[in-house]
């Protein structure tokens, strides 16, 4: 008889899935809300108990779903890699919505409130499946599932802004899921598979024998350019700064933090499991991975330098800190990959911090959202102030914070390189620019403006507004411990992913 444990991946996907439609029927926002928080719990013990359980075995497994077997049905994978990812993925999700609850229902019509939290339940239960899936239509299904429920998060806050912000959001989304789509046709028409074992198989066959040399190339360029628009990678990243600077706090929380890292760890799932990172280095798909990667590393940063909106700020910066994780894959090693994976962890800690601090400074400052308007915010709520230092003290890369310990390993995965040069010098900059838009902010928010400034911006401010939000308190607090956390006790973590990356 197979151990439970192995139940435990489909359980949390049942469980999400359940819950969007309970939440459905509810209608009642506050209720839907307490219960997308205790999805988000339940699922992160689950998976915590998934993650000892197959760490301390060392060892992955299969779940076959439904009566047929391999190569024709539908199946999980799980490993300690998969474990981890879905346990910080439902810490941050969870944290996000704790942490942006207040903005979310200022923001959201309360009839529209059950609704969106149908859409964050959905999108739970698809990046659970993006993460575990081993079957590569199941994993196309659910990136459209995705993608339909974060343009109804970026929508949920009904402006005109928001609406174009959602339609070029779903215009560039689509062009990347239509494109995953036709190579996966193309893939499957040539190898004959959909679960990724068989089909590896084949790939590795038609790559040995040089049968169908083209169009396995197109095939595995098309998927990583679809994967690669939806990840924001650069150049296709211009529908991200509107979708999540406009959107509201929980939403741009979730977005940055998770929603980005569902496709790319899928491509990771298929750049290890399915091609091979040497067949992806052969055909050069590595090369072009790094060198936007390290584009986007700078191009990212130079946009977010001349941002004065503080979440268009943050969503730029996104696209630097996506660059990171890109560069890392194009290295094409083991290393590059791990390294990756421990940046996607820190960034999906940071960047939610950042977006739930500087949606409680904008409403202690009467929701302004101009760094010139939120300066000295951080006396008005020190809890928001010290949160945003840290996230933004942790993205440009200061010791004992998550963000070092990132860009220290990805330093170390490039010293395998041809091009460490230039990725080292690349790494460089970037955190030499980051520092230019993050220590600007930071000052703004601690430096105290002339009194008639502040006297003005205080007359825009409800008094329900500067109360102490404990909610906000708490996600803020937990999210810099898990910062701390990945900033100090690392090496665990680290051996978690190479234990992960080994087993896939």
């Amino acid at each position: 008889m197979r151990p439970f444990y192995e139940n435990l991946p489909f359980i949390c996907i049942f469980i999400s899935i359940v819950c969007g439609v309970l939440s459905a029927v509810i209608r009642d926002g506050r209720k839907t809300y307490r219960l997308a928080l205790a999805m988000s719990a339940t699922i992160a013990v689950l998976s915590a108990v998934l993650l000892y359980c197959l760490y301390t075995e060392n060892i992955s497994f299969v779940y076959s779903m439904g009566r047929f077997a391999a190569p024709f049905g539908n199946a999980i994978k799980a490993g300690p890699l998969q474990a981890l990812l879905v346990t910080v993925f439902a810490i941050v999700m969870g944290l996000s919505l704790l942490g942006g609850g207040q903005s979310l229902f200022h923001d959201i019509l309360p009839e529209k409130q059950g609704l969106y939290f149908v859409m964050t339940d959905l999108l739970m239960a698809g990046l659970l499946v993006l993460v575990y899936t081993n079957d590569m239509f199941t994993g196309y299904v659910f990136i459209e599932i995705t993608t339909i429920a974060a343009c109804a998060m970026v929508m949920a806050k009904d402006t005109g802004p928001n609406l174009i912000a959602t339609i070029r959001y779903l215009f560039m989304s689509l062009l990347g899921s239509g494109l995953f789509l036709i190579g996966l046709t193309l893939l499957n028409s040539i190898a004959g598979y959909l679960l990724m074992e068989p089909l590896a198989n084949a790939v590795a066959i038609l790559a040995e024998l040089g049968q169908y040399h083209r169009p396995l190339i197109v095939s595995i360029g098309l998927m990583v350019v679809g994967l690669g628009i939806k990840g924001a990678m650069f150049p296709f990243h211009l529908w991200l700064p509107d979708a999540h600077g406009g959107a509201t706090t929980s939403s741009s929380a979730i977005l940055s933090g998770l929603v980005l890292k569902g496709y790319i760890v899928l491509l990771i799932t298929l750049m290890t499991r399915v091609f091979g990172l040497e067949l992806m280095r052969e055909v050069g798909v590595s090369n072009i991975l790094l060198t936007l990667g390290l584009l986007g590393m700078i191009f990212g940063s130079l946009a977010a330098m001349r941002e004065y909106h503080v979440k268009r700020m943050l969503a730029n910066s996104s696209v630097a800190q996506i660059g990171y994780i890109f560069m890392g894959l194009g290295l094409g090693t083991e290393a590059g990959v791990v390294a990756a994976c421990f940046h996607i962890l820190v960034h999906a800690a940071c960047k939610p911090l950042l977006f739930c601090c500087a949606g409680r400074l904008s409403t202690v400052s009467g929701h302004h959202r101009s760094l010139k308007n939120l300066r000295g915010s951080a006396y008005r709520d020190v809890a928001a102030g010290v949160g945003f230092t840290v996230g933004a003290l942790s993205m440009i890369g200061i010791p004992l914070l998550g963000g070092f310990v990132s860009k220290l390993y990805l330093s170390k995965a490039a010293l395998e390189s041809p091009f460490m040069a230039v990725v080292l010098l690349t790494i460089a900059a970037s955190t030499v620019l980051n520092a230019l838009y993050y220590v600007p902010a930071i000052l703004a928010i601690w430096v105290r403006p002339p009194w008639e400034e502040i006297q003005l911006i205080m007359l825009e401010v409800k008094p329900e507004d500067t109360r102490f939000d404990r909610s906000f308190f708490i996600a803020a607090a937990a999210f810099m411990g898990l910062i701390f956390l990945l900033g100090i006790v690392y090496h665990p973590i680290l051996n978690v992913i190479e234990a992960g990356v080994r087993l896939m």
